[in-house]
């Protein structure tokens, strides 16, 4: 009889796993709360008939370099990939643009190209290096030590005071704290940092790609291939505690995995207490308010290069970004707030009817807010193409408390998994060099709670699941064993 494997969550990394096990032989079972397979990659008509918007991610920078991704076939997906990663709108002169061509970032950024050619190049051209160094959980010895110590310095200098003599002029300031703000966490700060030379590693190089037709065509890929492995996703089965959890006999070879906030974990039996501790004390940081719009036509931006990139990072200044972001921090909000927007149908016609276009945006706030973003995204939006407002069809708004209400592994409305601190890069969600492992037999994390973290790359969920079949096989298998 084949053994059983249960995957809690549809999310990219849940998926992930439940395909690493399906194709090493698992009979699984994946358990989704909602009513369409995808967590963290839905795509849904939210505002108007034939305006496709993401639910929740909707650019993914490290997509095309996640080892999984690659092994799973990246031609599975139709990705787009921009010329223009993002752009940073600026008051009075033109926009800030990192183009994934570094020459033409390093041009347009006059007295700062030499600089940012200094910060970025060694990274960028060694992108490998780079995803290795932080595509795992930090107490593994690097494979690549030198581009390992490169980022690690440069995130030490960027991250700190010291950082900010490193540019001379407003444009490369702006671009480099708009890209930092993607942390959510104050600012400076040496994670914020080696966050943001992460994103810039790769949008100098693979680009910030995202998938024709929305985020949803990941899960619909990921769970096509587990269908033809024999797995069954059942979807509208929301599991808040997993001791009622109707999963198969527990026998030795039954195994669950959790993409899932590790809360959850603790709702099985025979928990040890100093696990159970070490879990609770995992902090959360703060969260997301989102709002989607159904445009009557393009944004219209003051500087029409900003039309050329599908991420717009808008908050002027990187004095205004930082105290936007340090304002969310200390559990307050700024009356001009950084805000991420994405604005897919500039270079994906099948997101909205011709002519129309959707915008995608969200903001930081504190955690458990109940702030309805509309407005103040609006203002920010009009504050850099005016007559915005008059474009909108139609909106549709997710205040913080409402993200954990549609997926409670948001905690607070926190859609990194956890608070992006360097203390909590090494402990994610526990110190650990196997932190995917639980103390309960069978019982894995594969949720962006566990190394290398957040984004769209499926890593957890894979190494959960090496993990799982390394301790019942044995043998410690490859994406190869399984994919090749």
């Amino acid at each position: 009889m084949a053994r059983r494997a249960t995957v809690v969550g549809s999310g990219p990394n849940g998926l992930a796993a439940a395909v690493a096990l399906a194709r090493a032989g698992y009979q699984v079972r994946v358990v989704e709360a909602g009513p369409t397979v995808g967590g963290g990659v839905r795509t849904s008509d939210l505002t108007l008939p034939g305006f496709h918007h993401d639910v929740c991610s909707a650019v993914h920078p490290a997509a095309l370099s996640s080892p999984f991704f690659r092994a799973f076939g990246l031609h599975r997906i139709d990705w787009i990939v921009p010329e223009a990663s993002f752009a940073h709108p600026l008051e009075d002169r033109p926009a800030a643009i990192a183009w994934r061509d570094l020459d033409r970032t390093v041009a347009g950024l006059d007295v700062d190209g030499g600089r940012w050619r200094a910060l970025v190049r060694p990274l960028n051209t060694h992108l490998d290096g780079v995803v290795d160094f932080t595509g795992h959980q930090l107490l593994r010895m690097p494979r690549h030590p030198v581009t390992a110590a490169r980022f690690g310095a440069r995130a030490l200098q960027m991250g700190t005071r010291i950082g900010r003599g490193t540019f001379r002029d407003a444009a490369a300031d702006a671009l480099w704290a708009g890209v930092a703000a993607h942390a959510n966490s104050p600012l400076p700060s040496v994670a914020a940092s080696a966050s943001a030379l992460y994103l810039l590693a790769h949008a100098h190089s693979t680009g910030w790609a995202f998938p024709r037709g929305g985020a949803q065509s990941i899960a619909d890929a990921l769970a096509d291939d587990l269908r033809a492995n024999g797995g069954v996703i059942d979807v509208g089965h929301r599991v808040t505690d997993l001791s009622n959890l109707d999963w198969g006999d527990a026998d030795a070879g039954d195994l669950l995995l959790l993409d899932t906030s590790p809360r959850l974990a603790l709702t099985l039996p025979g928990v040890p207490s100093s696990y159970a501790r070490a879990v609770r004390g995992y902090r959360y940081g703060p969260a997301a308010a989102k709002v989607d719009f159904a445009l009557d036509g393009p944004v219209p931006w003051t500087d029409p290069d900003v039309l050329a990139s599908p991420t717009v990072h808008l908050g002027g200044t990187r004095a205004e970004v930082e105290a936007s972001e340090n304002a969310v921090a200390a559990g307050t909000m700024s009356d001009r707030p950084y805000v991420l927007a994405v604005q897919p149908s500039i270079l994906d016609d099948s997101r909205a009817p011709a002519g129309a276009h959707v915008l995608w945006a969200y903001l930081h706030v504190p955690a458990g807010s109940t702030l309805d973003p509309t407005e103040l995204v609006t203002r920010q939006v009009e504050r850099f193409a005016p007559g915005f407002r008059d474009r909108i069809l139609a909106s549709h708004a997710m205040t913080a408390a409402e993200r954990q209400a549609y997926n409670p592994a948001d905690v607070g409305g926190d859609i990194l998994g956890g608070a992006f601190t360097f203390a909590q890069a090494v402990r994610r969600p526990v110190v650990s060099r196997t932190p995917w492992r639980t103390p309960m037999r069978g019982v894995y994390l594969a949720s962006a709670s566990t190394p290398p973290g957040p984004g769209v790359h499926g890593m957890p969920g894979w190494y959960a699941a090496q993990q799982a079949l390394t301790d019942n096989a044995g043998v410690q298998p490859t994406l190869d064993d399984l994919f090749g």
